[in-house]
């Protein structure tokens, strides 16, 4: 499993409701093979991070490419880092 980290600032509350809706709506953008998506939202210090989690790197890869191109007005707010790498440790405790 690989899993893109995505960190976001100036978020609003409502920028991920609309942002949640249209992923309930819609799914993921197409071509993007992702597995598994999840939005943090600190509402009171305006940031989110987003955990994209795909099969495999090449996935990973393909599903990048989309999310790096999207027009910003389509993202939770403005785009300050990205980081990628294989999941190692995923335990419930």
């Amino acid at each position: 499993m690989f899993v893109r980290v995505v960190r976001f600032t100036d978020v609003t509350a409502e920028r991920v409701e609309s942002l949640v809706a249209r992923i309930d709506e819609t799914g993921p953008p197409p071509g993007v093979p992702i597995k598994n998506l999840q939005l943090v939202f600190d509402e009171a210090q305006g940031t989110a991070v987003v955990l994209q989690y795909f099969d495999n790197e090449e996935n990973l890869r393909a599903g990048a490419e989309t999310f790096a191109a999207m027009d910003p007005s389509e993202t939770p707010g403005s785009r300050v880092s990205v980081d990628t790498g294989e999941l190692k440790v995923e335990r419930e405790l």
